[in-house]
């Protein structure tokens, strides 16, 4: 079995500049404080600081803020690979928390494993970062839905 994903070329050349601008519009990112720190065809990745009012109590990262994350990263990863006047929606998600999420910031890495004009199937991963060192936090699966003609879901 072919393990490396299978990723199709940008069929929008904006794809950056609109995939940049949408995360923007996103008012839960900028509540987080979530940045883009890499945006290529087919992946995305977003950093988070280590904010206590983002932790559950016993003060790891909360898992909500951890898969709300993961599929903002992989529905970005998504949108990468649409056309312009496509939007995604996140059709179902499994996320696995493989460690407690402590670090000083966080990574979180969304990759489209297969490329369909209706849907899209990601994977991602959340990072706990500590200076040179990252730990995988969580991991998760995802199915997104390219929509066409409706004015509220566009980028």
């Amino acid at each position: 079995m072919n393990d490396a994903p299978n990723r199709a070329a940008p069929v929008d050349p904006g794809w950056e500049a609109r995939v940049r601008a949408s995360f923007a519009r996103q008012a839960f990112m900028a509540v987080a404080g979530a940045t883009i720190v890499r945006l290529e065809p087919g992946e995305v990745e977003l950093e988070l600081a280590f904010d206590p009012r983002l932790t559950q109590q016993h003060g790891f990262l909360h898992g909500g803020v951890t898969a709300a994350m993961l599929d903002t990263a992989c529905g970005f990863a998504a949108s990468t690979l649409m056309p312009a006047e496509a939007g995604v929606l996140t059709v179902e998600f499994k996320v696995n928390f493989v460690s407690a999420a402590r670090g000083q910031r966080f990574r979180f890495v969304g990759r489209v494993r297969r490329a369909g004009r209706t849907v899209t199937f990601t994977e991602g991963e959340a990072l706990a970062l500590d200076g040179a060192s990252a730990r995988t936090v969580a991991t998760l699966q995802a199915t997104m839905m390219t929509v066409l003609g409706r004015d509220d879901v566009r980028h």
